[in-house]
This record gives structure tokens, sequence and C-alpha cells, in this order.
């Protein structure tokens, strides 16, 4: 029945394409559709890798009765969260409003006009433990549509306005970084109030199942003082020991389901291992980062060169498919069964996480191979998913771009990748990738993705979701900041440092009030006060046995941003492309010359690595 979805880019949702559900695509005929037919409609959303979203499908939407339930009461849609993560924010949120035990499968259900009238998540197809059946909950919604249909469209309509109020953010026109910088005391709090979270038996956040939090982890290993440091490395340790870790191969898994850390889900996704993947080359464990590396490299890394988005948590194993089962084997007898399957849809902002993380841990513990393999994926990007209109593409397929808009993650995510391997290789072509795809984004107001977001929520007036998410990866609006400040500092064109500004200062109370969940938000802060850049020129290709630009590393090991180190030939090529912060930096008589700059402006320069510590001393730290 769901010959629809045969063609649609996505793994998971062309997945169910021989139920007999009669799904939709994602997109206006569906809903142009239930309004024809005057039904509700069913917006199930899920994601390739979910655990939960396989079981519901084998036991509901695989069976012939519900198909005929669906197919006669409702108009069904398909929905990859990880494709149109705008669609997925939006119907998260108006979920919130029915039950407490939000994630996927999500299973909303609609007006024709998009409204929300009903939503829960997993639904068994027996009664379970208080939680009714799939088909209990479709009557249930049929007879509040047939019967209380007033009722059901003027409390979606509510509900909508509701989102719109408490989730969108009114846009600033302000220019200045008055009020908007923390200060001391807030700093203060800030730290204070995720240190009290602090699991100090079992290492994370919490006392319930456990995320890596990576974006967290980073903003309190970058120079929020020693009590911070401490509580990331201890949670980095903590993680690495533990049945979160694939010992086999070196991944790790999305979470665990207990506080100890054992007990995962087991599917293994490209942006928390990209993430760790940094964390740990940052935090000096070596070995842990090479076995990150070297899982991504041999199971997700594609032959385009870019990355598949996730591993899955179910394999079939002794004739059975069960969640975890091939992961808890060794690796002798992993050789005798087939590997979990891949979600092998490539995502822009994921790859940029990718990219930065095998360009900057391939420099920190100077893998060539790593720097390779980032170099390779940038290009890669660069061809297969800038668009002629210079516009991002979210995701692509087999050489295939989707047709969903990227999201201000996607070019926030993108632009910091290539800004560091720019950096690392001396090569301001990427910077300049970089440069184009942000200066998209700025507006008057702040940062915004072009295009207007998703076309078919914006067509229905739905309001998009504008305040962060990032427990698990970075926001749209930390990781453009990122970028923005990058290129304030690299270019000294204030109309990035004004378009980062103007995205925070909306954001300064949200984060006030809840600190642990914007790790990458409070990194985007703390870097407003903390614009200190480090140039080390020589008079050829840097080599790490330079006693100057080993003392750059050295003053830099631990932070989050690493020197620029770069051949004469380099930096003038970086001058020439329009980045300011390299004119005039050259290789003083012949010898390796460190400049240390803020704003732009650079102390004189030095040669002698205690004259470069002395010159860093006079100013604040790195990180």
């Amino acid at each position: 029945m769901g010959t629809r979805l045969i063609h649609s880019l996505s793994p998971y949702v062309r997945a169910h394409a021989d139920n007999p559900v009669d799904w939709f695509p994602w997109g206006q005929e569906a809903f142009a559709e239930a309004a024809r037919r005057d039904v509700p409609v069913l917006i199930s959303i899920g994601y390739a890798t979910c655990h939960w979203c396989h079981v519901m499908a084998r036991e509901s939407f695989t069976d012939a009765v519900v198909a005929e339930r669906l197919n006669r009461g409702f108009v069904a849609i398909k929905v990859d969260r990880e494709e149109h993560p705008e669609v997925d924010e939006f119907y998260l949120a108006a979920a919130g409003a029915f039950t407490s035990e939000l994630g996927w499968p999500l299973n909303v259900f609609a007006t024709p006009t998009g409204e929300t009238f009903f939503a829960g998540t997993y639904s068994p197809p027996t009664p379970t433990g208080g939680r009714p059946s799939f088909t209990q909950v479709l009557a249930a919604v049929t007879d509040a549509w047939t019967e209380r249909r007033d009722q059901v469209e003027g409390g979606a309509r509510q509900l909508t306005r509701a989102i719109a109020a408490s989730a969108t953010i009114e846009p600033t026109s302000a220019t200045a970084n008055e009020g908007l910088a923390l200060n001391a005391a807030e700093w203060a709090r800030v730290v204070d109030d995720i240190l009290e979270s602090e699991d100090r038996e079992y290492g994370g956040f919490g006392r319930g199942q456990k995320f890596p939090q990576a974006p967290l982890l980073e903003f309190l290993f970058r120079g929020r003082g020693e009590l911070a440091a401490n509580a990331a490395l201890r949670s980095l340790d903590a993680m690495a020991r533990s049945d979160l870790r694939d010992r086999v191969d070196g991944g790790f898994f999305r979470y665990a389901t207990r506080r100890d850390w054992s007990v995962p889900h087991y599917e293994r996704m490209l942006y928390d291992n990209a993430q760790l993947l940094r964390l740990y080359s940052q935090a000096g464990s070596a070995e842990v980062a090479a076995g990150i590396a070297s899982f991504l490299a041999d199971t997700l890394l594609q032959e385009s060169g870019l990355f598949a988005s996730a591993q899955d948590s179910e394999s079939t194993v002794d004739g059975a498919s069960r969640e975890g089962d091939f992961y808890r084997l060794d690796a002798r007898a992993r050789g005798g069964v087939a590997k979990p399957g891949l979600d092998a849809k490539i995502l822009s902002g994921w790859n940029g996480l990718a990219i930065r993380a095998y360009a900057e841990s391939g420099a920190r513990d100077q893998d060539p191979e790593r720097l390779t393999i980032a170099r390779t994926a940038a290009d890669a990007l660069l061809d297969l998913h800038v668009l002629g209109d210079g516009r991002l593409a979210r995701a692509s397929l087999n050489g295939t771009a989707s047709t969903a808009e990227a999201t201000l993650e996607d070019y926030g995510l993108v632009a910091e990748g290539l800004l560091s391997l720019a950096q690392i290789l001396g090569e301001p072509s990427y910077a300049s990738a970089a440069q184009r795809l942000v200066d998209q984004t700025i507006t008057a107001s702040g940062c915004r993705a072009p295009g207007g977001g998703d076309p078919v929520l914006r067509a229905k007036g739905l309001p998009r979701i504008d305040i962060p998410s990032e427990g698990a990866s970075p926001s749209g609006q930390s990781a453009i900041v990122g970028a923005c400040l990058s290129l304030y500092e690299i270019t000294g064109d204030r109309r990035y440092r004004i378009a980062a500004e103007q995205t925070l200062r909306p954001l300064r109370e949200i984060l006030l009030a809840a600190p642990n969940g914007f790790g990458a938000l409070l990194t985007a802060f703390a870097r407003l006060d903390n614009d200190l850049q480090l140039v080390v020129v020589s008079p050829s290709a840097p080599r790490r046995d330079d006693p100057l630009v080993a003392a750059a590393h050295a003053a830099t090991a631990g932070g989050g941003t690493l020197p620029y180190l770069l051949s004469e030939d380099a930096a003038r090529r970086f001058a020439d492309a329009g980045f300011g912060l390299l004119s005039g930096r050259t290789a003083r008589d012949g010898n390796t010359t460190a400049y240390v700059c803020r704003n732009g402006v650079c102390r004189l320069p030095v040669q002698r690595p205690d004259d470069l510590l002395s010159s860093i001393a006079g100013e604040t730290n790195l990180a």
C-alpha cells in the first residue's frame, strides 16, 4: 500500500513502503487529501536506528486490521525526524501537552490544517501495563473527531497559539554587547548549578538514564576553572570505562538506561561519536579517541567520503532480531554474523561535526590519516551538498539531495568544520566556503536559516520552534554563533560579531534559567569575553619539533582553541583572501614567529617559547 514511499530519500521512511498502511510522505499532498476526505491526520515520526520505532512497525503498521482502520479513518504520514527536524520539533512541542513520556516513535493526531489535538509515543498491540493498545487509541481519536469536532478543533487551535507564544523568540535589533555577556557572579552561579547535578559516584549528571551530553562536557572543559574541568574529566573517564563504549571497535552508544552507564540503547550516532572524538582528544585520551576515529572510519564512512548518520541497535543473531545482541558478542563471534544495518543518509550538520572532529583530533594527536579523511569529507560535502544557488542541502542519499530545507544547525556546523579545517591545513579556500555559508544566514536581527524553514509548516502558519535544544548536540544558534565569532576573529569584520550578539541576546535568560541543557550555548556566550588568537608563522610548513610550535601546542592543550600554525605562503594566501588576522604575519628574519592577538590587534611578535608564554600570560586564557 505504501507505494508513495518507495522513492523516499530516507531509509527509515522507505522501510515502510511495503506496509499495508497507505502512507504518505511529508508534504502538502497528505493534508490536502485529509481535507478532501474530512478525516484527521496521523503524523508518525521516527528514525532508522530507533528501537521502539522498529517494534511498533512490526507490531502495528504491518498488521492488516490496524492498517484497515488507519486507511479508512485517517490520512497517515511517515516522517524521518532527522530529515525534517523542524517538523519533529514542532510536533514534539505539541505532544508535550498530552504526555510527559516524549520520545520516538512519536504519533501525532492532527487536523487537516496540521494542528495537534492528541499525541503519544509507542503504543502496544494489546493493552499492557496501563498503556492502551494502538487500536484503542485510534478508536478514541475517531470518537473525538466525529462526536466532539468543535472541541477538538478549538483545542488544537489553542495549543498552536500556546506553542507560538512559548517557543518562538522575538528578534532583536540590538547592536551592542552591553548587558549581553554574563558577569562573574552569573558565571559562578551557572557552574555551581551544573556541578550540583553531577553524579559523583558514577560520573555524568543526574540520577537516571545517562546521555554523553557532549556540549555540556565541552563547556566545562573549556576554561571554567579546575572544578568544572575535573567534573568533565570524571564523566569522560566513567563513560570510557562503561558499557556505553563498545570495547570491540571503540564507538559509543547513544545512551545508557541506568545511572551507572549500563544497559545501553545500542544505536550508534554520528553526532555523538564525532563530538566525543574531539573531546577525548582534547582531554589527552588518545587511545579512546583513536578507537572512536576507527569506528567512524570503518563503519560509517561511505565511498563518497562522507559519513552515514548512524548504525542500528538491532541485529540478527541466531535467527532472531533483537536489540544489542551483536554488540554483546566478542570480536571473533562478530565475524560470523551480519553487522547491524546503517542509516546511510548523509546529513550536512552531522558531517560538519565529523570534519571538525577529524581535523582537530588529527592535529592534536598527530594523525595525518584523520586530516586526510577530514579534507576528503569537506570536499565531498561542498561538491554534493552545496546546491546551485549556494544553499545547503539538509540530506542526501546515494548522491541525490533531499528536498528538505537545511537548518541553521546545518549551516553553523558545516561552517565550523570548514573553518577548523582551513586553520589546521592552512587552506583559505575552506574558510572562504564557510564564509559564503554564514553570509546567507545573517539578517538584520541575527542569524536565520535561509529559505524560511519547513515549507509545509510555513504554508499552514504553524510556528517554528526557536528555543534551542542541545542536550546531545549543538543547537543551530550555538553553531552559527561559533562560526560567526570565528569569522570575526579572522576577518575583523564587525558584522559577524554583531550577528552573533543579536542571535544570542534573546537566549540569555533562557540560558540562565536552565544551564544544564545548554552546554554549547554556554560555550558561545563564553566566547564573547574570550576572543584571543594565537598565530605561529614558519618560513615553510610548521614542524611539531619546532620549539615555538611546541610551545603554542602546550599553551592551548586542553582548551577548545587550536593555534593557527601556518607557513608564510599560507598566511599570505589567507590575507589575500580577505582574512585580515593573517595580514602581515611573517616569519621575521627567516625564523618561526608567534603573534598573540585580540580583536585583530596583535602584540609584538616573539620568537622564543618563554616570550610566547609571557605574552599569553598578559592576556586571558585561550580556552
